[in-house]
């Protein structure tokens, strides 16, 4: 049985909710470029911190605190990802991560190899392959976005993976306008002819169950700063891709997984707080193990953004002049609401709804392709509102009602 959502009980767990501006109380719908951060995460980032922090790898108690409180966290995250605490590591965020390991894949690339990459996807997950290829000298090759649709181009999947595919990469969900892809079909085509696949979860992750091996993942990456917790990228590498990647680091930094994609020294207190996020998740489900729990945590998470999103786009439309940017009824997405108010520039719109105290962003999220292909790149982008579990239908009433005043006004 499912566990009733309690958002008066949720809301109480992130202090950045009592915030006021101009007099109103903040409603932050910005979660999309990151969410507030759950008391749980706060305060295993405090705990660390307060009880004395240390290096890996020594005698005394603290170094030794320190390598549980990073293997808990692996632990933790392999839970969230569906995959094995040996596979999950960490570094400074999701681009960055992803950087070093397309660097490092690439290796095994030359004039022969192909990769392929999407229109609809954060540039995260496209330049770091794209920088990768021309290295190498690999051609790559694009899955076109329908722009009326928002989707990707399935007959594209087929035209662009073949026999010389090395490497896919594919978001699970778009940052920009909330459409979830068929990343395990995507994966299923490129595991055909024997292409790894790497699956971009940064903005899937706070709003959905994420299984990496579901999926059909090689390479899963997300940052903790979406879902609750502080800057932290993590990775979940299948192992035996993991050992065998040839890591860009120095010479006496280990060679063992999941260790070698950690270069330096790593955020420990930050690492710490992702386990807190990931905490306040479970602490939502149900269930007789952490992964369980989880499971039915999100799935809470999912069914109350998606009846509050459902709302929110509906009331968008009704207003006169709003052009709204999200696929057909019936395909899935995540709480995202992108759109234009017609005679304002994205940044007049968030100016005005800011000091109105609700917290929205503007511009194209680095979702740039996306943004040129709908004509919308040089005008400003989107404006973007993205609920999240603390967020109320109350909130989504009173920004409708504070935007039809700009609009019709």
């Amino acid at each position: 049985m499912q566990r009733t959502f309690d958002v008066t009980a949720v809301r109480e767990q992130f202090p950045a909710l009592e915030r006021e501006h101009n007099g109103r109380r903040v409603a932050y719908l910005d979660g999309p470029g990151g969410s507030q951060v759950a008391s749980s995460a706060i305060d295993a980032v405090t705990r660390y911190m307060s009880r004395g922090s240390a290096n890996l790898h020594g005698a005394f108690p603290t170094s030794v605190e320190t390598e549980e409180i990073l293997y808990e966290a692996r632990q933790a995250a392999a839970y969230l990802l569906g995959a094995n605490p040996d596979e999950v590591a960490f570094g400074a965020n999701m681009t960055t991560l992803t950087l070093a390991i397309s660097r490092a894949l690439a290796r095994t690339w030359d004039r022969d190899s192909e990769i392929v990459v999407t229109e609809l996807d954060h540039r995260a997950n496209v330049d770091p392959w794209l920088l990768a290829a021309a290295e190498r000298g690999a051609t790559v090759r694009w899955v076109r976005v329908n722009p009326e649709t928002l989707t990707l181009k399935g007959d594209d999947v087929e035209r662009t993976i073949n026999d010389k595919t090395k490497l896919v990469a594919v978001g699970l969900a778009s940052n920009a306008v909330g459409t979830v892809n068929d990343a395990a079909a995507i994966a299923k085509r490129a595991h055909a002819v024997g292409a790894f696949v790497a699956v971009d979860a940064v903005h899937a992750a706070p709003h959905i169950p994420v299984d990496r091996d579901a999926i059909g993942a090689d390479i899963l990456t997300c940052s903790a700063y979406k879902f609750f917790g502080p800057h932290v990228g993590v990775t979940a590498v299948k192992r035996a891709l993991l050992e065998v990647l040839s890591a860009y680091k120095v010479e006496p930094a280990p060679d063992y997984i999941p260790d070698k994609l950690e270069t330096g020294t790593q955020n420990h207190e930050g690492i710490a707080g992702v386990k807190g996020a990931i905490d306040f998740i479970a602490s939502l489900g149900d269930g007789a193990t952490p992964r369980e729990r989880l499971i039915s945590g999100m799935r809470t998470v999912e069914e109350y953004e998606a009846d509050l999103a459902e709302r929110f786009r509906a009331a968008l439309r009704e207003i006169p002049g709003i052009k709204v940017y999200a696929a057909p009824d019936g395909v899935h997405k995540t709480p995202t609401a992108a759109f234009r108010v017609d005679g304002l520039t994205p940044r007049e719109v968030t100016e005005r709804m800011a000091r109105e105290g609700f917290f929205v962003a503007d511009g194209h999220f680095y979702a740039s392709t996306l943004a040129r292909k709908l004509g919308i790149h040089d005008k400003g982008g989107w404006i973007r509102a993205g609920l999240a579990p603390y967020n109320t239908g109350e909130e989504v009433e009173g920004f409708i009602g504070s935007l039809e005043q700009l609009v019709l006004h």
